[in-house]
């Protein structure tokens, strides 16, 4: 029997992975190489990124690339209509003989995270993102995830900035003192909150998204402002998910949210917000983490690039050949 194999890529803003598995979901190489995202590496770079991570995958699995029967790309920076040709002309450059999907890298989330690979996605790392998917794959929702520029909330990023106007508040006596306050300086090294304000607003000090956990901290410490920020982002976060339940008419189905990106580490201060949110529009959303790396969602792309079809036992041995492929390398 002919041997048939299936490639899935991940291009991440830091890093891109590549996946192979066998008819069976058995993985068989993995590539990893650092950014694709073409908005700070340019096509080409998207292009470099995608060659490197394919041809260790293909290395370590023994294969060339006409051993691949189909392939799925997630692409993070793929955002627009207008960017679908240049898209797939730079995904040809691979010189692949085989069919192939490509969609924003947030859609990864959906196939791999959810049983039966629709659903959506709501991403909540550096910055924020949702994205989703009807069960025929016949319809995608999405934002624009452009973040506060559009009115979207909120990543690690909006979080930060809407926490720096919240301890500006404070030192112009507009609303109470934060404890907030106190953590930035200390952990920007200001000898004061006005030496605090000057840096920030002079660009002395770089004060972004890996400030985000001081607020955790400051939240469970019971700080009123540093809970109703998070109580925001929370919220929404659950709009975002509010817009594409609207989008896809969700509202009486019974769907998984999948939940992906370094925010959700927060756990129920940011999540049950959320939650909440979403359930006064779509009560039988049931929230899920993203327990394994989003490539498996586009090598689930490649199959069905193939017309193959995808059961739960191929889902099953995909992720646990992974996550044993990822854990011994």
């Amino acid at each position: 029997m002919e041997t048939i194999h299936y490639l899935g890529l991940d291009l991440g803003s830091t890093k891109t992975h590549a996946l192979i598995v066998d008819r069976s979901g058995r993985a068989v190489g993995f590539g990893e190489s650092g950014a694709a995202n073409h908005e700070s590496v340019g096509y080409d770079g998207m292009f470099e990124a995608m060659n490197q991570a394919m041809h260790q995958a293909l290395s370590e699995s023994g294969l060339t690339r006409d051993g691949i029967a189909g392939a799925g790309f997630g692409v993070a920076g793929y955002d627009w209509a207008s960017e679908r040709e240049i898209t797939r002309s730079t995904i040809q450059r691979l010189g692949l003989n085989a069919p192939f999907k490509f969609v924003n890298d947030a859609v990864l989330g959906i196939v791999a995270g959810t049983e039966e690979g629709w659903g959506i996605a709501i991403v909540s790392g550096t910055g924020c993102n949702c994205r989703g998917l009807d069960r025929e794959h016949a319809r995608e929702g999405r934002v624009t995830g452009h973040g506060l520029l559009l009115g979207e909330g909120a990543g690690a990023s909006e979080l930060v900035y809407r926490a720096m106007q919240v301890i500006n508040h404070s030192w112009i006596k507009r609303s109470p003192q934060t404890a907030l306050a106190g953590r930035f300086a200390a952990r920007v090294g200001a000898k004061d909150l006005e030496d605090l304000i000057e840096g920030y607003t002079s660009a002395r000090y770089a004060i972004g998204a890996e400030y985000a956990p001081i607020i955790f901290e400051a939240a469970k410490g019971g700080d009123a402002s540093a809970l109703s920020l998070i109580d925001w982002a929370g919220s929404e976060l659950g709009e975002l998910v509010n817009s594409i339940v609207r989008q896809l008419e969700f509202e009486n189905l019974a769907f998984e949210v999948v939940m992906m990106g370094g925010m959700f580490k927060g756990g129920a201060l940011l999540i049950d917000p959320m939650r909440e949110r979403v359930h006064q529009l779509a009560p039988k959303a049931r929230f899920v983490e993203l327990t394994v790396p989003p490539v498996l969602g586009a090598v689930l792309l490649g199959m069905e690039a193939n017309n193959t079809k995808i059961t739960p036992g191929i889902r099953r041995t995909i992720r646990e050949t992974l996550l044993q492929h990822v854990e011994h390398r």
